[in-house]
């Protein structure tokens, strides 16, 4: 699965991942390989990464909104 995080200044991250768990409007939720098609808002919180590798990322966002679709993942961040 593919993941890329962009802020409008510029991308903060952009590789493969195992696993992501992302701060929505409505809580907190996963997202794993073959997951369903999915836009929503984000609130303040921390972005969970899984690489491939085991190693995990946290990046701190203000909202935003993400989209998975297709095993990509696109999170359009504020800062």
């Amino acid at each position: 699965m593919f993941l890329e995080i962009v802020t409008p200044e510029k991308t903060l991250y952009s590789n493969d991942v195992k696993y992501v768990n992302i701060p929505g409007s409505n809580g907190k939720f996963g997202v794993l390989k073959n997951h369903a098609p999915v836009i929503s808002t984000m609130q303040k919180g921390q972005i969970k990464v899984v690489e491939k590798d085991d190693k995990e990322l946290f990046f701190d966002v203000n909202g935003g909104v993400v989209e998975v679709l297709k095993n990509n993942i696109i999170v359009l961040a504020k800062l």
